[in-house]
């Protein structure tokens, strides 16, 4: 999914105090990127193959559960601790609602009535809504001409996208609304985390494993007032489901985390911008979704526009 999940940049490991010498990657660092890539880009084809049996808040519930499963066996094996505090605990609640429990749940009722490959597109807006949110919310984000450039071109390939031209013609609004109000969560709680997350002692991985955990314990208290017990679990949709949480939720963050260590957050987020396309490819290949002109024009738009919302000005050189 979208690339900001992990509290990673803001909770960074304990530094131990003697210095050890950096272990050498098992797999180089592309190979990884690109996994991650594929993970999350067909993570919308899981979702629409998950609904096919499913109700999505059990999609939802399924994947979340998938997902602290594959961190919480990491954090044994690692000896993680869990934080420590009733405050961050509190934090991490509202944290795991906004950037695991709405958004996953958005997506996976967006993905009832639009394609897979229109979900991941909407994804991709996620840099557009930071961006702009950033303006306001985080001091340190000042705007740039470059920057409101990137933010009014992404936007404008956000309606070549929904065919604005057309009218918005055989748009399903209400599912569209629903995949683009997840990509807005992502931000909304990344700025949340920044605020209230960072500095905690807690490790990247301790915070990210109980933000999974206490966003499974909310769908496990929404799921039943909601849904129905499932009559049967069918083959396809079940391992979907298990695929969306142990892949792309835990197995996912695991790369993610790694890579934002190895190569840094800048190199890391660009798998933003591969994740739409593969969607898309997926989507079209694998279930047959039909594809307009207008659909990958659009994407192509959106994602040169995030790529200029996340640019910084060079540093000036002293004298």
């Amino acid at each position: 999914m979208s690339a900001p999940t992990t509290p990673a940049p803001t909770a960074p490991p304990d530094v131990p105090a003697t210095p050890e010498a950096p272990r050498r990657p098992s797999v180089d660092w592309r190979l990884r990127f690109a996994a991650l890539s594929l993970i999350w880009g067909f993570s919308f084809l899981l979702i629409k193959v998950g609904t096919d049996g499913y109700a999505p808040f059990q999609v939802t519930l399924g994947r979340l559960l998938s997902g602290t499963a594959v961190l919480a066996a990491t954090m044994a094996v690692k000896r993680e601790r869990l934080p420590r505090t009733a405050r961050t605990w509190g934090h991490l609640a509202v944290a795991a609602f906004l950037l695991n429990a709405l958004p996953f749940s958005l997506f996976a009722y967006a993905e009832l009535t639009i394609p897979s490959t229109l979900a991941g597109i909407c994804n991709a807006t996620s840099p557009l809504w930071g961006m702009a949110l950033s303006l306001v919310a985080l001091s340190e984000d000042r705007p740039t001409r470059r920057r409101v450039a990137g933010l009014g071109l992404g936007f404008l390939g956000v309606l070549t996208v929904l065919g604005a031209w057309q009218g918005f013609s055989g748009l399903d609004f209400r599912g569209t609304a629903m995949a683009l109000l997840a990509s807005l969560s992502y931000p909304i709680g990344w700025i949340y985390v920044r605020r209230t997350l960072a500095g905690t002692g807690a490790s990247t991985l301790s915070l990210t494993g109980s933000q999974l955990f206490l966003g499974t314990v909310q769908l496990a208290l929404v799921t039943p007032l909601f849904t129905s017990a499932p009559s049967g679990f069918p083959l396809w949709p079940t391992l979907s489901v298990i695929a969306l949480g142990a892949l792309g939720t835990g197995l996912a963050v695991l790369l993610q985390y790694g890579l934002v260590t190895e190569v840094g957050p800048t190199t890391a987020q660009m798998v933003t911008y591969f994740i739409p396309v593969i969607a898309t490819a997926a989507g079209v290949a694998v279930l047959g979704e039909h594809l307009s002109w207008n659909t990958p024009v659009g994407a192509l738009i959106v994602l040169t526009g995030a790529a200029l919302t996340q640019s910084r000005p060079r540093p000036t050189p002293r004298t």
